[in-house]
């Protein structure tokens, strides 16, 4: 069985950053829906005891064109919010130290330009979607977008994603309306790097 992320931080303990409602709804209700379809989904698909990168990355094995698609979008948002509740916390911001730090700077010229550039993309991302940073074995990093729930792995890119942005509305609508940078600006105070520096070092060999 699939399982949520279980959050080790209260639904108001993001704000200001991301109110309490905006937490509790997307967290209970959005993840929640996920995972509970996944679930279902997978039961009827008969992979079940897959791990969620492993399934997300052998879609093409699912013979039924319509669990397929339901697993591919309903997987993809349990593992995508996994992912981004892991990433928060109230006590996060600053800039990320160790091997990451240093291959974010190393890569990009600075924490600042990472930022920028991985903010220009989870703005410009047309209607909902994701902006991600992720890693080969090698340690290399790359920044991309995805529509809906697809993510680096279930678009085969063999990279592992360590660290994303959710911009799907019910993820910043009820406090900051349209105003999506803002959103994305203000993300940036609540993540927890140590986490992400955790991932990068799971995801590199």
């Amino acid at each position: 069985m699939f399982k949520q992320y279980p959050l080790p931080y209260d639904y108001d303990a993001l704000e200001p950053s991301i109110d309490a409602l905006t937490v509790e709804t997307h967290y209970c209700k959005h993840h929640a829906a996920y995972t509970a379809n996944l679930n279902m989904l997978a039961e009827k698909a008969g992979v079940e005891e897959m791990e969620i990168t492993d399934l997300l990355a052998n879609l093409d094995k699912i013979d039924d064109p319509v669990l397929r698609t339901g697993i591919r979008n309903n997987g993809g948002g349990f593992y995508n919010h996994n992912l981004y509740f892991s990433e928060l916390s109230p006590r996060g911001g600053g800039e990320p130290q160790g091997k990451l730090g240093e291959k974010i700077r190393e890569t990009f010229g600075s924490f600042e330009a990472f930022k920028d550039k991985i903010s220009d993309l989870a703005v410009s991302q047309f209607g909902s979607g994701w902006a991600w940073l992720s890693t080969d074995k090698q340690g290399n990093l790359y920044i991309s977008q995805s529509p809906n729930q697809d993510n680096p792995i279930s678009l085969k890119t063999g990279h592992t994603p360590i660290f994303t942005i959710d911009v799907w509305e019910h993820a910043y609508y009820l406090k900051y309306k349209n105003l999506r940078a803002e959103y994305v600006k203000n993300f940036f105070n609540i993540v927890n790097w140590k986490a992400v520096e955790e991932n990068y070092n799971k995801a590199v060999e």
